[in-house]
């Protein structure tokens, strides 16, 4: 059975973003293609996707790599998602069905719990679940896809630190919620311009592995 381009796109994404596949490294089609199971076409197709996206370097002659980010490039992704946050939160207000409800609601209960009771080893993996829910409840395509992506681009670019106050965080998200559920577009967009502007301090830059040749197996 073929395997979907997609699907490979997203396993050679998700080893980009956890280190796997290292900054600067060489992404060669027959490697990735024993890699991952397939044939070279998914493989082919997923790298260009992936060259879209930011993710990967095509380079004339030399072939693919993981592309190499500056510390600009970097920077404008967190400006980039205090802008489009908010305005996804405002089309959320608008647009949301109860079942987004139910499932920001229950995250919000969950992050709200576990931060009291200091469990913050699942903390992060609820806000990138609150964050996804909120944006596809935007029910707009296109700034779902981007902020999808942003998404995992300032996971691969970025740690973020504990939160000092984690109550305090899950205190704002409520609060984005109960506006989402009054319908109030305004009010949704700027608790969460403010919500952002005060995360974004909880970012360091990764500092970048050392490149590895994937061609040559020491992955």
């Amino acid at each position: 059975m073929r395997i979907p381009a997609h699907s490979v796109c997203r396993a050679i994404r998700d080893d980009i973003v956890s280190g796997v596949l290292p900054r600067g490294s060489r992404l060669t089609e027959e490697v990735l293609a024993r890699r991952y199971g397939v044939s070279r076409v998914p493989v082919r197709e997923a790298l260009r996707t992936l060259q879209a996206e930011g993710f990967v370097t095509l380079r004339r002659h030399a072939g693919a790599c993981v592309a190499e980010p500056t510390a600009q490039e970097a920077g404008d992704l967190l400006e980039m998602r205090a802008l489009l946050e908010p305005l996804g939160a405002a089309r959320a207000a608008v647009r949301r069905t109860e079942a987004h409800l139910k499932v920001l609601r229950g995250l919000v209960r969950l992050g709200q719990e576990r931060a009291g009771r200091a469990e913050g080893e699942d903390l992060g993996a609820l806000t990138g679940w609150f964050h996804e829910t909120l944006a596809q409840a935007s029910a707009s395509p296109g700034l779902i896809t981007l902020l999808t992506q942003l998404q995992h681009k300032i996971a691969w670019m970025y740690v973020a630190e504990r939160a000092a106050r984690p109550a305090e965080t899950w205190a704002e998200r409520g609060a984005i919620v109960d506006a989402v559920v009054r319908r109030d577009a305004d009010r949704a967009r700027a608790l969460t311009a403010r919500h952002a502007e005060r995360t974004t301090a909880s970012y360091r830059m990764r500092i970048p592995q050392h490149a590895v040749n994937v061609a040559g197996g020491r992955i």
